[in-house]
């Protein structure tokens, strides 16, 4: 067994491990803190793929922005713990007849479909990752500004809605 797949191993069971604990989470604080801990992981997971600037646009772009502004919601809203739910009798059983369906096909496809194709190398064109971010840059500001721009405005607008709909009123308090 060689260093990259025992970290590979390490890190899927942190990944399925925390999406799990993100999932199972009466806490929405504690959710969002395992999930921060699953977009980490990911971005670990490029950087083995040789992928550095997509491990750092997901530590940046999403456990640091999107997540601080998930924290942001669920302190202002102040709803940490979710409320006890109404389970509807059908619902257990047809989640566990549904994900032991989903093992077995998982199981079925990685016997029968998961053959080692061996290492696997990046193209020639790939190998100067300077050029790319330049070229990623000028098409991201030249091409894509629009896009971009009505992207940043809308994570704008939907952090100041989220501050207006918790805001209470000074008399109301």
């Amino acid at each position: 067994m060689t260093l990259d797949l025992a970290l590979f191993l390490v890190l899927a069971l942190v990944a399925v491990a925390s999406a799990l604990g993100m999932l199972l989470s009466r806490n929405a604080v504690y959710a969002a803190l395992y999930l921060v801990l699953n977009f980490v992981t990911v971005a670990v997971f490029y950087l083995l793929l040789g992928a550095p600037f997509i491990a750092m646009a997901q530590v940046t772009v999403y456990a640091g922005a999107i997540m601080v502004l998930f924290l942001f919601v669920i302190m202002l809203l102040g709803s940490d713990a979710l409320p006890k739910s109404q389970v509807l009798p059908w619902q257990k059983p047809l989640a566990i007849v549904m994900s032991v369906l989903l093992a077995a096909e998982a199981a079925y496809l990685l016997v029968t479909k998961a053959k080692p194709a061996g290492d696997v190398l990046p193209p020639a064109e790939l190998v100067n990752t300077t050029e790319n971010l330049r070229q990623l840059g000028n098409a991201l500001f030249t091409d894509y500004l629009l896009p971009f721009e009505v992207v940043s405005i809308l994570l704008l607008v939907a952090m100041v809605g989220a501050i207006v709909l918790t805001k209470k009123e000074k008399g109301a308090r």
